[in-house]
């Protein structure tokens, strides 16, 4: 059971590292919450929440930033949510392991539309490169500095 307000809010559809992230976040006696549109599996921690949110395009971003606060850390790849977030006193991590922070929050958005302007142009095709053993370990590492950060608080 989680000891104190300590939360990890992980944007659960398609992220690849909800084991790890659950994982480390128990480890740090936080609250691990899966939030989704629907159609998760039970995780194989019982210790985690699953949250199921209506559907919609935004319900599950909505959902997690109304519950941030500045002892929460938010896994996703929405850089759209990692901003609000932010926003929220919350700190945000990709599950590459990199982490979003105010200094480098409106890089990545204006990155994303300009990336959303060639896809749409046709100038590029907007593949994403694939996840890797790096990524898994860089996240790991990441987050367990940024829970310690958060657990000092």
């Amino acid at each position: 059971m989680p000891t104190s307000d300590l939360t990890v809010l992980i944007d659960a559809d398609a992220c690849p590292v909800k084991d790890e992230a659950i994982d480390i976040a128990i480890r740090y006696g936080a609250r691990a919450l899966l939030v989704s549109n629907g159609g998760m599996r039970p995780s194989r921690f019982p210790e985690a929440e699953i949250v199921t949110v209506s559907a919609g395009p935004d319900a599950a971003d909505d959902w997690i930033v109304e519950a941030c606060t500045a002892r929460c850390l938010v896994i996703t790849t929405d850089i759209p949510l990692a901003a609000r977030a932010l926003e929220r006193g919350a700190q945000a991590l990709r599950p590459t392991g990199r982490a979003f922070t105010q200094e480098t929050i409106g890089e990545a958005l204006a990155m994303r539309a300009f990336s959303q302007h060639l896809r749409e142009t046709g100038e590029s095709k907007g593949y994403n490169a694939a996840f890797t053993g790096a990524d898994r370990s860089r996240f790991m590492g990441t987050m367990d500095r940024l829970m310690r950060r958060l657990a000092q608080a």
